[in-house]
């Protein structure tokens, strides 16, 4: 059987295009009953596109099924019976093919990973997921500490969202450095909050069970350090998460709150359920401790970048134009676009505390995203820096080809700013 799907005018045609492209022929081949899809590319296209129809291919097929008891029951499912995918083309594309399949299945590992449930996806469940990787992927390395150890580490800010919940938080940390390697020490760094009630500072009823989508940052960094192993790119990497629950209880830190981070900054919690800020102020801090030359956050950070920037961009920060425009490339290339949003010493002064160093929530909710950047950006010192805010794009994005429930948005943009930083 033949689907054909228009792809409109030739020189229109884009990875984006593709990739919704390969989601309408997946679906129409679901619904034929159809196990093999044969993909017969276009003549004249570049490699950039066979690489977008395989990875639309793959992130329409799938699906979670962690929890159904008959998942084949399902009448709307139309990816289950998807078994196997071939690209025919009239020169080699196994080159880009095999790399999209890389990153396809990293994202929807990251994917798995954000729609597990908090009482599933623990913590220690992330870092035990971090060392079946290290176990299955050559090259890479892993570190864990647990609650004691970042306490004696002196990571006041992160120990402090942990504070209030039982479970073990976890610093998870995975090195990748390849025999051959090129360019800087890349640090990735990702906010793991698999559960975020607010903490004291409680969040509304309505919407909190999507608060599990609070490690998205973590999933992606994770995921997408498996895939830059397995496709071994000749880059030095470095991979610090925090993970840990944000929890209200008789232990949690308390609105007003005074707590120090890694490198002694005095921080006032002025508002619990600005936590993830808190997190990942420790985790720089690390990654410039253990010699990070480049550094890039992923972070469900603030409701305002959505307000600002909805589901189409994650809202991107940093310090240093070279690295910056590096990483806003590379997102174009990878189609996780990034829209750069400013940095300003007027902004800086809106974090400024008034019982300490800073404070993680400033009275006035204006600039709220560029507010929690520059928290951020303290901490990030001279190293060249770049904040990626991707709480509109990290769940149910609005794309066909992801549909609900988590995106693992970041992965393939990580890959490409690897693959960029190494040529």
């Amino acid at each position: 059987r033949w689907i054909l799907v228009g792809l409109g005018a030739r020189d229109a045609l884009t990875t984006e295009r593709a990739r919704l492209a390969a989601h309408a022929a997946r679906a129409r081949a679901g619904e034929l009953g159809a196990q093999r899809l044969c993909w017969e590319l276009p003549h004249h296209v570049g490699d950039d596109i066979a690489g977008a129809l395989v990875e639309g291919t793959l992130l329409s097929a799938y699906r979670f099924e962690r929890f159904k008891a008959d998942p084949a029951g399902d009448d709307d499912d139309t990816g289950r019976r998807l078994e196997a995918l071939v690209v025919s083309a009239h020169h080699d594309v196994a080159g880009p093919v095999d790399r999209a399949a890389v990153l396809g299945a990293a994202q929807n590992a990251a994917r798995d990973l954000q729609n597990r449930p908090a009482n599933d996806l623990t913590p220690s469940a992330l870092a035990d997921r971090a060392a079946e990787l290290v176990a299955t992927v050559p090259g890479l390395t892993f570190e864990l500490a647990g609650r004691e150890q970042i306490e004696r580490m002196g990571m006041g800010a992160f120990a402090s969202v942990a504070q209030g919940s039982a479970e073990e938080p976890a610093l998870i940390v995975l090195r990748y450095e390849p025999e051959t390697r090129r360019g800087p020490l890349l640090a990735i760094v990702g906010k793991a909050v698999t559960f975020d009630s607010g903490g004291i500072s409680i969040k509304p009823a309505g919407g909190m069970a999507d608060m599990k989508f609070e490690m998205s940052g973590g999933a992606a960094a994770l995921e997408a350090t498996g895939a830059i192993a397995r496709l071994g790119l000749p880059v030095r990497l470095l991979t610090v998460i925090g993970a840990t629950e944000n929890l209200p209880s008789s232990t949690a830190v308390k609105p007003g709150d005074i707590v120090r981070a890694m490198d002694g900054t005095t921080i006032q919690v002025d508002n619990t359920d600005a936590e993830g800020r808190l997190v990942l102020a420790d985790c720089i801090l690390h990654a410039r401790a253990l010699g990070a030359e480049r550094i890039v956050d992923l972070a469900t950070l603030t409701g305002g970048v959505v307000t600002a920037l909805g589901s189409v961009y994650a809202g991107g920060f940093w310090n240093d134009d070279d690295f910056g425009d590096a990483v806003q490339r590379a997102g174009a290339l990878a189609g996780e676009p990034v829209w750069r949003l400013p940095l300003h010493e007027r902004y800086a002064k809106a974090v400024k505390g008034r019982y300490a160093d800073l404070t993680n929530s400033p009275a006035e909710r204006k600039a709220h995203a560029i507010s929690g950047a520059e928290f951020l950006h303290h901490f990030a010192g001279d190293v060249p820096w770049a904040h990626l805010d991707i709480a509109g794009v990290a769940n149910s994005s609005g794309l066909d080809y992801i549909g609900t429930g988590g995106a693992g948005w970041g992965v393939r943009l990580l890959e490409t700013l690897a693959q960029g930083l190494a040529a």
